[in-house]
């Protein structure tokens, strides 16, 4: 029965799995809020949607694509911009929307892990919708922690071209350990067998550990599933609304770590593994980012409340302004985009507003390759500073040898590069969907945010970044088309939707 399941086309089997999703707030509706109507509503939606999915598994059975590569590659193209359709259908009937069109952005942004929403009051939505947007945000991190390794890995795109030997795009296995002699389908089932149960585990731990702090369970698991997806979907409109309070940051601060490098979770699986995980390139720039920038921030607040007259329950409000950016500096590095409570007492501590052009820049870096986090990835930003570094040496000594083996010598010249291109095409990017929100009305510095929320799946940067909140509610229906689709390039990449144009994928 699994060989046959397995033998299915990707996408049908993606398509299975979302409808069997659907089973999760049907049965949380019918014995958690006895609300029968959205329970029946998301029932009959697995059932219409396994049905379809069978009907189609029957019809594409024994289907040999000539090129499981770049079957799979647009199999995860499809996924990302149909399966939010599907997943819309009952979201739409459940919350009495009459828009298709905000279900589905509602949806595209959960399965990006984007987590931009159009309800700027969380309690229009029902618990049982809030947890189908948290379910189908942590599905699409779990996709993203598979599909990297197994597909994108051995494609060299997704971060990997910067260690690649070979050019992006192209199959090579080197960056992957013991599944030389497996074709992509078998290394795809390997993966998902060994991914999913440490990415359930770690949700669940972190669910009981919220639920310890004091969380009440809703709140507590859809946190946990947004926290390991980096999608910053809340029930509540935030942590600092949340009842574990500072016991809960602390737990989420640990968990958002895994954003940070693909080593804390896939020790063993990359031939470029370093020895300990504080060795690793991308865990130690994060962690040198993250302390700059809260030092900055921290003292930028610190002189904001020197001409404050300080009360007695001020008098550690420095400290909890040094937490309050530690936290959410290295949840927007991670592009999660929660805000710590004590972040908003840093403001009210000092008497100043957080400059948002410094999240920006945070969510645009991002996190590690291969991780749920967007953005431009710590990996490719590392291949350009040591490419930096080693032009200023070059510069005042310029008969030295660089040193580093091979690895650094290629990590500085074709990673950086790589880098460099993707760079631009980030910024060509940004420039774009900034055009074509422009012309549909929305104003400069508001077109700018919201390319970069998309881009870098941070979609709760567009309350912070500006002067004043954007709710994306506000915009225009053909913006949200707009920005529906830049949140799925930012998803999978511009590198890896061109690599569907190397010729080597259509050569027979």
């Amino acid at each position: 029965m699994m060989a046959r399941i397995t033998a299915l086309p990707f996408f049908v089997v993606l398509m299975g799995l979302g409808a069997l999703s659907m089973l999760v707030p049907a049965f949380y509706a019918i014995i958690a809020l006895d609300d029968p109507f959205i329970a029946r509503i998301f029932l009959y939606g697995a059932i219409i949607f396994s049905v379809l999915t069978v009907g189609i598994g029957i019809a594409t059975q024994g289907y040999a694509p000539p090129n499981v590569a770049r079957s799979q590659l647009i199999a995860l193209l499809a996924a990302f911009s149909v399966l939010p359709l599907i997943f819309a259908i009952p979201f739409q009937e459940a919350a009495r929307e009459e828009s298709l069109l905000r279900a589905w952005f509602e949806m595209i942004s959960s399965f990006t892990t984007t987590g931009a929403t159009l309800y700027d009051n969380t309690d229009s939505l029902s618990p049982a919708l809030h947890l189908w947007r948290a379910l189908v945000g942590w599905m699409g991190g779990l996709l993203i922690w598979i599909t990297a390794v197994a597909i994108m890995a051995p494609m060299n795109i997704g971060g990997f071209e910067v260690r690649a030997r070979g050019r992006a795009g192209a199959t090579d296995n080197r960056h992957t350990r013991r599944d030389h002699s497996l074709d992509p389908s078998e290394r795809l089932v390997r993966y998902t067998m060994i991914l999913t149960p440490v990415y359930a585990g770690l949700t669940s731990l972190l669910f009981l550990g919220l639920l310890a702090a004091g969380e009440i369970p809703i709140v507590a698991i859809c946190h946990a599933m947004s926290v390991m997806a980096t999608s910053g979907i809340s029930p509540i409109g935030g942590l600092q609304y949340g009842a574990s309070g500072l016991l809960g940051e602390l737990m989420i601060f640990a968990f958002l770590c895994f954003g940070l490098s693909r080593l804390t979770f896939s020790r063993g699986m990359f031939s470029d593994d370093a020895d300990k995980i504080w060795q690793d390139e991308e865990v130690r720039l994060g962690l040198i980012l993250v302390a700059i920038v809260t030092c900055v921030l921290f003292s930028r607040h610190f002189v904001g409340a020197i001409d404050e007259t300080a009360t007695p329950g001020e008098s550690l409000g420095w400290l909890r302004a040094l937490w309050g950016g530690l936290f959410t500096v290295l949840s927007f590095l991670t592009t999660t985009g929660f805000e710590s409570f004590d972040w908003l007492e840093a403001r009210d501590w000092s008497g100043l507003e957080t400059p948002g052009l410094i999240l920006v820049g945070l969510a645009l870096i991002g996190g590690g390759v291969a991780t749920t986090a967007g953005g431009v990835k710590l990996l490719r930003v590392y291949a350009l500073t040591r490419h930096g570094e080693r032009e200023l040496n070059k510069l005042v000594y310029p008969r030295s040898v660089g040193g580093g083996g091979a690895e650094a010598r290629r990590i500085r010249r074709q990673g950086a590069y790589i880098s460099w291109i993707f760079f631009m095409l980030v910024a060509l990017s940004i420039a774009l969907v900034m055009i074509l929100l422009s012309l549909t009305g929305v104003q400069f510095e508001t077109a700018m945010v919201l390319a970069v929320a998309a881009l870098t799946t941070t979609g709760p940067l567009a309350e912070v970044a500006g002067q004043t909140p954007i709710a994306y509610s506000g915009l225009p229906d053909t913006a949200k088309i707009i920005l529906g689709a830049t949140m799925v390039l930012g998803r999978l990449e511009t590198l890896a939707l061109i690599s569907l144009f190397n010729p080597e994928f259509w050569r027979r």
